[in-house]
């Protein structure tokens, strides 16, 4: 399968209350999380990344992905193309908690190279990493990189998406959280 990225130009950000069709994305790269109170699932995709969570009976999906890949429209909570950088939240009923915040930062060519030198340079990171094909412009080919921090009650997704064609770097870092217990329960 070619895993060549589309243009960073192309890229938007979404959150769903539901769980997408694997069939919607291709998928690089997987992996699940099972904590006493909620489960996720991360998957690397050719444009960015699909994150499933589930827990306090909600179903949360962030997607960073091209503008032009297919979603649904019902129950999207939020919808933002990727350009400069962006926080948000969502309170879902019942409690849960999203938040969000992402960047596009556009880089000098030597800094970028710098950059995802480091990234997969050295020894293989901790966490889930795709390295794509080259464009054929760049004998280097694009890099995604997912750290995941668990808690008890709380997931971190720390993301970075490099776009060597553009020179361009997209990190994500949310949080999903479950509703707060009542004192002394």
């Amino acid at each position: 399968m070619l895993s060549v990225r589309p243009r960073v130009a192309e890229l938007a950000f979404h959150l769903l209350g539901r769980s997408l069709h694997p069939e919607l994305y291709a998928i690089h790269k997987t992996r699940r999380i099972q904590r006493s109170g909620y489960e996720a699932k991360l998957d690397i995709t050719n444009s960015g990344h699909v994150i499933t969570w589930c827990g306090a009976g909600q179903i949360l999906t962030e997607v960073a992905a091209s503008a032009r890949q297919p979603l649904p429209a019902r129950r999207q909570l939020l919808s933002h193309r990727i350009m400069g950088q962006r926080r948000e939240q969502h309170e879902c009923r019942g409690g849960a908690t999203y938040r969000t915040e992402f960047q596009l930062e556009s880089v000098a060519p030597e800094l970028f190279w710098n950059f995802q030198e480091q990234l997969f340079g050295g020894p293989a990171p901790e966490g889930l990493a795709h390295r794509f094909d080259a464009s054929g412009r760049l004998a280097l080919g694009a890099f995604s990189y997912i750290h995941v921090d668990t808690r008890a009650s709380s997931m971190m997704v720390q993301a970075i998406h490099t776009f060597p064609d553009d020179y361009a770097i997209v990190k994500v870092e949310s949080v999903f959280t479950l509703p707060k217990k009542p004192f002394g329960s």
